[in-house]
């Protein structure tokens, strides 16, 4: 039961113009700037930000996310996904029907939340998030990595004050975006960098498990690029209070990864 192919967006969600998405992007980076400074940060550089960003989004940073799947395994062994087309269509998918307009419209409202000090704003979406999770496999992915992002708090420019909030069970995504925006990573490439270390894993999963060779790896990544792009306009354009998804597929493919009989990934 493979997701929804999607070759177009759907009416209520407008593709934006190239001028329009640049003048968002300008204008967005600027007030991230501005909000920064409000934290008692000092603006980051573009050099200083690229490198928190490709810091965060790297397979180095101790968060366990190797070890997830996200229903891949289940989709291959259950033969919906086989070579590296299908691959594809998988991934896109899962970024463009379920992260963009479910979890990355909340994960802006926690950089947001954060940027702008409001702190009751980013305990309720992270509940969201948490609440949102299709499956037990999924949310205890996500507390899982939540909790050891966590643990990198203190060693972040101001993410020690992350410590300090009323919040027991961070989401991996709501953790993700408090740490990037209260180290001062602008919002454009906090989101860009979280969405390419979420395809890079399950690139690299469908490596694993199809199995497929290195070069077609390479080949599935670049062809997701452009989604990458896409979903961050999706999400900027979704509503939070609208944010949500019917991956039936996905949700089954998880539900029944948690017996699966024999399996590389925890997901």
């Amino acid at each position: 039961m493979p997701l929804k192919p999607t070759n177009a967006l759907e009416p209520d969600q407008p593709a934006l113009k190239d001028s329009q998405t640049t003048q968002q992007v300008v204008s967005l980076n600027v007030a991230d700037a501005e909000r920064s400074a409000s934290l008692g940060n000092h603006a980051l550089t573009h050099i200083q930000s690229l490198l928190a960003a490709l810091h965060l989004a790297s397979p180095a940073l101790p968060v366990g996310g190797f070890a997830y799947s996200q229903g891949l395994e289940q989709a291959i062994e259950d033969r919906w996904v086989t070579q590296v087309d299908q691959a594809y269509v998988w991934i896109r998918d899962v970024l463009l029907l379920n992260l963009a307009r479910q979890e990355v419209p909340l994960w802006l409202v926690c950089h947001r939340a954060v940027m702008q000090q409001d702190w009751p704003a980013l305990a309720r979406a992270n509940q969201e998030l948490y609440a949102l999770r299709e499956t037990a496999e999924f949310r205890l992915e996500s507390v899982q990595m939540g909790h050891s992002m966590t643990k990198l708090f203190a060693q972040w420019p101001q993410g020690a004050a992350l410590d300090a909030l009323p919040i027991e069970q961070w989401t991996y995504p709501a953790s993700y975006a408090a740490l990037a925006a209260i180290s001062g990573v602008d919002e454009t490439m906090a989101l860009t960098a979280y969405l390419w270390s979420w395809v890079e894993n399950q690139a690299l999963a469908a490596v694993k498990i199809i199995p497929l060779g290195q070069i077609d790896g390479q080949t599935l990544l670049h062809r997701l690029k452009g989604d990458v792009e896409r979903a961050t306009e999706i999400a900027r354009s979704t509503d939070p209070a609208h944010a949500g998804s019917a991956a039936f597929g996905l949700a089954l493919a998880s539900a029944r990864h948690e017996s699966q009989y024999s399996r590389l990934f925890r997901s």
